[in-house]
């Protein structure tokens, strides 16, 4: 207890000593925590399935049309279920929104069509009631609901079970509530709340086009107990070479299937982007750690005669050092609260930041503070404590006790192995920051040039909207056009809205591809031909969108089910094509149905996939001639989103009162959520490395001025024996420099390093950026050199007279 007060009243003596270890390490403690804890959250908790390690999601890919893990289609999945032996359990959802009638007003709920063991094979139980049975998968009109669900939209009815709720106009039995299901497997904007059976059943698509091969289906497997994803992986060839045999003409015959773990497969895309999270905020601890072991060492170096004398007066060994590491530890111990606090305020932040992309639940408010993690840094800082306390006051304490005597009031810092030591912890810090720095800038510099990218169309003041039509009041071509129609003509003569359009998706959010090819020359069978994002839509599109017309003509109103079938292509598949021939009046055979579409256009290119991903062609059709189910609704307009809203829902009513809206909102919200995964990475990146920047700094001007502090009387012989002001300055730089030049050096190639390993998080920049770099080298070496400055002047102004007095 003794020790401990001691301890106390040393720290006491040097507040400006423990502020700054203090609030080093609980930086480095606070950032640790925060973004493990987001990961632990995200990538290591069990998904709430029965054994998730067990369960397989299945990919269809198609090497000739640069398909890869895409939905499979009906023939491959009952071929596979029937023919395959690796799996206990084989299911699959057809994801669906339904319109939800008859509970208030009509609106749009996520959810899906499955098979009717697909639960059992997740291995979710229902809270109530009971999931599908056999029998029921392809003629029952049955729901299950999730709980969620059942309390808000349902009213919590507790004879929920056997209820009767009209989907898409159609009624459908409630047969059992199931637990609120994971955004991470199940999507999140919006929520999956309902389910029901007929899971082959695609809306607009007819039997037979359905069977040729068109993939709509997420397959999952429950691997038999024993069975590893290596053999569910060596066994899948036989099954695809089956598939080829038997349906040689399907259009995904000539595909192959990949597999991956379920808890792989719901975070894979964000698994890069976290790592290098992890990284970052890794070098910030290591950088806060040696920061504070220098800075311990320094101040401990500066203590030998205090050694020296309490072992002179008969203090043994290892109380010497049992005070001296109570010292460093209480100041981890300090650190480690206050990043406790620290880490419990960052926490929220970073999911509040990445909402817009991140696959979190709903009113997900962040994870709770993760006590694992927590104890992990505050363990690491503690050892740090531990061994930069024990390493100097053991050097100190075998040191010749005559000699730590004789110092007297003479500062001292320290023996060479010391120095040396303290030189090597200086440029470590150095290197990481130079890392640190340089893997954010390449990020800063990839999301500016993905964020100006000509993205193809005008978002500005633009809304969106979405609509499901129910099949059983809108069964065909004719009557989804019939809709499309009256919505475009009723929304036209609303005051303020500029531009109106109607079509079956947006740009950066398209999901369809259709088959094309040239019919000249040797026509490549269906399995064998490209694909291509395909758009239906109304005249008026372009305009809307602000996509330019090139040449050729718009969709007009001619262009109708029973005239010839027409299409406009985009500039790069113009080119891609026709070269410079002009492509206008030329035939393309769409579809795996070879529908001859006439070119009567071709517009600008728009990024319809990814911001980062050009497209080397799409299509544009008449929604007259093909349609389905889904619309978009774009209205260009200087209105608040939700005075927009509120106008197109009220169109909709006077033109089918069934009819509700989804996901309303702004396209420039849309824009920069496809921005959002980059922008999280260059803000945290950003803020990381300035820290690292800072705690560098502080660093090395701590430990170049309790240098200067301790050589006081060095200085003032010097400078009595005529030592000038460029002499101290010039010795004090060029000994605090020296371990930051080395420490340059090393970064340099630590940084071309970690280029590499984020290649492929960069757009359009390179990992070898000369420019970057040296100003990377150029911020660091500056700050350094700041930091030496200031020391170095202060030195200048010691007075001999003082010093040598002090002696």
């Amino acid at each position: 207890m003794t020790d401990l007060r001691f301890a106390c009243r040393q720290l006491l003596k040097s507040p400006g000593f423990t502020l700054l270890a203090v609030l080093t390490l609980a930086v480095g403690i606070g950032l640790n925590t925060a973004i493990f804890t987001l990961v632990n959250d995200l990538f290591l908790r069990r998904l709430p399935f029965q054994e998730p390690a067990r369960l397989v999601h299945m990919f269809a890919n198609r090497k000739e049309s640069n398909l890869t893990e895409i939905a499979i289609s009906v023939p491959r999945f009952k071929h596979y279920r029937d023919g395959q032996t690796i799996f206990s359990s084989f299911a699959a959802d057809n994801g669906t929104p339904f319109t939800l009638t008859g509970v208030g007003d009509p609106v749009l709920v996520n959810g899906g069509r499955v098979t009717s063991n697909y639960f059992d094979t997740l291995g979710v139980r229902p809270i109530r009631g009971r999931t599908f049975l056999p029998n029921e998968e392809e003629t029952a009109d049955v729901a299950v609901v999730t709980e969620a669900c059942w309390r808000k939209r349902l009213g919590g009815d507790p004879n929920i079970i056997g209820r009767s709720i009209t989907l898409d106009g159609v009624a459908h039995t409630i047969v059992g509530v199931l637990p609120n299901q994971p955004a991470a497997w199940f999507g999140n904007n919006p929520v999956a709340e309902v389910w029901t059976t007929k899971p082959f059943i695609l809306p607009g698509f007819s039997q037979e086009r359905i069977m040729r091969g068109t993939g709509f289906l997420r397959v999952i497997g429950r691997r038999k107990p024993g069975m590893t994803i290596e053999q569910v992986r060596a066994a899948l060839p036989s099954l695809d070479q089956s598939y080829v045999t038997q349906y040689p003409d399907k259009a995904d015959s000539s595909g192959f299937t990949t597999v991956k773990n379920l808890p792989e497969d719901v975070s894979g895309n964000l698994r890069p982007a976290f790592a290098t999270l992890l990284a970052a905020v890794a070098f910030v601890l290591l950088i806060a750690c040696s920061n504070v072991a220098n800075l311990l060492l320094v101040r401990f170096s500066g203590r030998r005669r205090e050694i020296a004398l309490r072992i002179a007066l008969g203090a043994s060994r290892a109380g010497v050092l049992r005070l001296f590491v109570l010292e460093s530890v209480l100041v981890s111990a300090l650190a480690g609260v206050v990043g406790a606090i620290l880490a419990w305020q960052l926490v929220p932040l970073v999911p509040r930041m990445a909402a817009n992309f991140l696959p979190l639940e709903p009113n997900y408010t962040g994870p709770g503070l993760s006590i694992p993690v927590l104890a992990f840094t505050i363990a690491l800082s503690i050892l740090t404590g531990l061994v930069m306390g024990f390493y100097p006051a053991w050097q100190s304490s075998r040191a010749d006790l005559v000699d730590g005597l004789k110092e007297g009031g003479r500062g001292t810092s320290g023996s060479l192995r010391q120095q040396r030591f303290r030189r090597i912890l200086v440029g470590a810090q150095v290197a990481l920051s130079v890392t640190l720095l340089a893997g954010a800038a390449l990020l800063i510099a990839s999301f500016v040039r993905l964020s100006q990218q000509n993205i193809g169309f005008n978002p500005h003041n633009l809304w969106v909207g979405f609509a499901t039509l129910p099949t059983g009041q809108y069964p065909d071509i004719g009557s989804r056009y019939r809709f499309a129609n009256q919505t475009l003509k009723a929304l036209q003569a609303v005051p303020g809205f500029e531009n109106v359009s109607v079509s079956s998706d947006i740009p950066l959010a398209s999901g369809s591809r259709v088959l094309y090819t040239r019919p000249e020359g040797d026509v490549p069978p269906i399995d064998k031909r490209p694909a291509a994002p395909n758009h239906e839509i109304m005249p008026g599109f372009f305009k809307t969108w602000g996509i330019p017309l090139l040449s050729g003509r718009d969709i007009d109103v001619h262009d109708v089910e029973d005239h010839q079938n027409v299409i406009l292509i985009s500039q790069a598949g113009a080119h891609k094509l026709y070269g410079n021939e002009n492509p206008i009046g030329h035939t393309l055979l769409i579809t795996g149905g070879n529908i001859p579409a006439e070119i009567v256009g071709v517009v600008g290119d728009v990024r319809s996939q990814r911001l980062a991903e050009t497209v080397d062609m799409e299509l544009y059709r008449p929604t007259a001639q093909e349609n389905f189910p889904f619309l978009t609704i774009t209205v260009r307009s200087s209105f608040k989103p939700e005075a927009v809203t509120k106008l197109v829902q009220s169109a909709l009513v006077g033109i089918d009162p069934a009819i509700a809206i989804a996901q309303p909102q702004p396209m420039d919200t849309v824009v920069a959520q496809a921005l959002g995964q980059a922008r999280l990475m260059m803000t945290l990146l950003g803020i990381f490395a300035g820290v690292a920047l800072l705690l560098a700094t502080v660093g090395i001007y701590g430990a170049v001025a309790y240098t200067v502090a301790q050589r006081t009387g060095e200085i003032g012989v010097r400078m009595a024996l005529g030592a000038q002001t460029r002499d101290i300055l010039r010795l004090i730089v060029r000994q605090g420099m020296k371990p930051v030049v080395f420490g340059l050096a090393i970064g340099v190639t630590a940084a071309l390093a970690v280029g590499r390993l984020i290649h492929s998080q960069l757009y359009q920049t390179s990992e070898y950026n000369p420019l970057l770099l040296s100003a990377t080298l150029t911020i660091l070496g500056a700050a350094a050199l700041i930091a030496c400055l200031f020391p170095a002047y202060r030195a200048t102004l010691v007075n001999p007279v003082e010093a040598l007095r002090t002696e």
